[in-house]
């Protein structure tokens, strides 16, 4: 479980330059919400630091993603 706090900074990092990052992190935050685990959270670290570009070609699936954040890829593909 994330606290409110945290929960809310990484609201705040998950906004992006890109409308459809934009989207698609804010409705997995949505549906995720304070149940995040660790391992989703060291998984959205890494996927964050990734240019706008870089991160849509991986959730639109042009990319494959790396095998340390194909779980959370996974998911954020369903949303």
């Amino acid at each position: 479980m994330i606290d409110p706090v945290r929960l809310s900074r990484l609201r705040w990092r998950c906004r992006r330059g890109m409308l459809e990052n934009d989207l698609v992190l804010t409705r997995f935050l949505d549906a995720r919400g304070a149940a995040i685990g660790d391992d989703e959270l060291a998984m959205l670290d890494v996927l964050l630091e990734l240019p706008d570009q870089e991160l849509w070609d991986l959730i639109a699936g042009r990319v494959e993603p790396p095998s340390g954040v194909a779980p959370l890829v996974a998911v954020l593909r369903r949303h």
